[in-house]
């Protein structure tokens, strides 16, 4: 029953933590009704089968997730559409799988600097969480409440608090009269595919950054929660899968599928089995949860969507602010590369497009100039 319920919480924390963030994406996109869920339900098909098929043929308790981060990048561009986007997810997930496939593609990654990614990352974050307080100013007697039960419970459990901020956000719409269920006949789940359209500008703006993202913030964090526990991950395979399942799945919508963190450390620690070799299994039950709410996807979203926008917007800021704390801190931690990131982030916190192209993608261009600057200026200083 321990695996049961681990695999259980897990699986709500990855949910409720992040839907908002997802449903955010959607809209940006102008997705329809049937594409949202079939968005949410392709991204659950895919954490489930990944998950199970890599616990099972490995025996290790391999917890994946969407990309969340990703979807914050997704929400954050503009001028883009779900067939465009589309396009741009199937290279993210190709890449992916080149990066499993061969090791130099791999190397190369990462030797891009961890503070100029990390801070396009809380670059783009950093609009989310600042539209938590600029939605406090419109909705005071609802969003100050769910930034207090936020901050207390969060004292209890880092992943309590958005949990708890959303649930409070429900009971407090339900009871002032300000949830209004969506107008006609809600669907139960479904899949609808979206014929994909290979446009440069959404491929450099949105799948570039996306599989950077996903890698950095993502899979490489997830590698470091299994390790943490003791356990050596198979990464090729893994990000293999993981792209491999993404690919399959993006035409139906699901932008990024990947190594867990946090829903990871929930299920890796003694909490789950005392026996580190049976904690596996909760990865297959995890998987087959997970099965569940792509079955449900449609009611699932009409209950969020019920809820008031400022709820959503808080919920989703809320959720992101541990990824923005982890990015600063990584953005900045270095003294020779503090002021590319510096500069990375105020690039990908703007509205900044040039060619049709957003503000991530250039914020990686912007940050990496500024470290090649700084490393001929050294060179030159060296000489003289």
């Amino acid at each position: 029953m321990s695996i049961v319920f681990s695999a259980l919480v897990a699986v709500f924390v990855g949910f409720a933590a992040s839907v908002a963030v997802i449903l955010s994406a959607a809209q940006t996109l102008g997705a329809t009704a049937g594409q949202t869920v079939s968005w949410i339900a392709a991204l659950a098909i895919a954490t489930a089968i990944s998950s199970a098929f890599l616990s099972w043929r490995y025996r290790l308790p391999m917890i994946c997730a969407w990309s969340t981060p990703g979807a914050a990048l997704i929400a954050a561009a503009s001028g883009f559409d779900m067939a465009s986007a589309v396009g741009a997810f199937l290279l993210a997930a190709a890449l992916m799988m080149l990066t499993a496939a061969f090791r130099p593609l791999g190397r190369l990654i990462e030797r891009i600097p961890m503070p100029v990614a990390s801070a396009m990352l809380a670059g783009v974050i950093f609009r989310f969480v600042v539209a938590v307080f600029d939605e406090m100013r419109l909705s005071p007697t609802l969003v100050l409440p769910l930034l207090a039960v936020f901050l207390v419970a969060r004292l209890i459990s880092p992943f309590l608090g958005v949990i708890a901020a959303l649930a409070a956000g429900i009971v407090i719409s339900f009871a002032g009269g300000l949830a209004h269920w969506p107008a006609g006949e809600i669907a139960l789940t479904g899949l609808e595919f979206v014929t994909p359209r290979f446009d440069i500008a959404a491929m450099l703006g949105i799948g570039v950054p996306l599989y950077l993202v996903t890698m950095a913030a993502q899979n490489l964090p997830g590698f470091a929660v299994l390790r943490a526990a003791g356990y050596s991950p198979p990464t090729a395979p893994a990000l293999f899968v993981t792209g491999l399942t993404s690919l399959v799945t993006a035409p139906f919508g699901a932008h990024m599928t990947n190594m867990a963190a946090i829903s990871a450390s929930i299920c890796t620690g003694g909490d789950t089995h005392p026996d580190p070799k049976q904690r596996w299994k909760a990865g297959v039950v995890y998987g087959a949860l997970w099965l569940t709410v792509a079955g449900f996807a449609g009611l699932l979203i009409a209950l969020v969507l019920a809820m008031p926008k400022a709820l959503i917007v808080a919920v989703a800021g809320l959720g992101l602010v541990g990824s923005l704390t982890g990015a600063l801190a990584q953005a900045i931690s270095s003294d020779k590369e503090r002021f590319a990131a510096v500069i990375a982030f105020s690039v990908a916190a703007s509205s900044f497009s040039l060619f049709g192209i957003g503000s991530a993608f250039w914020s990686l261009i912007a940050g990496l100039a500024v470290l090649t600057l700084d490393f001929a200026a050294g060179r030159l200083r060296s000489r003289s």
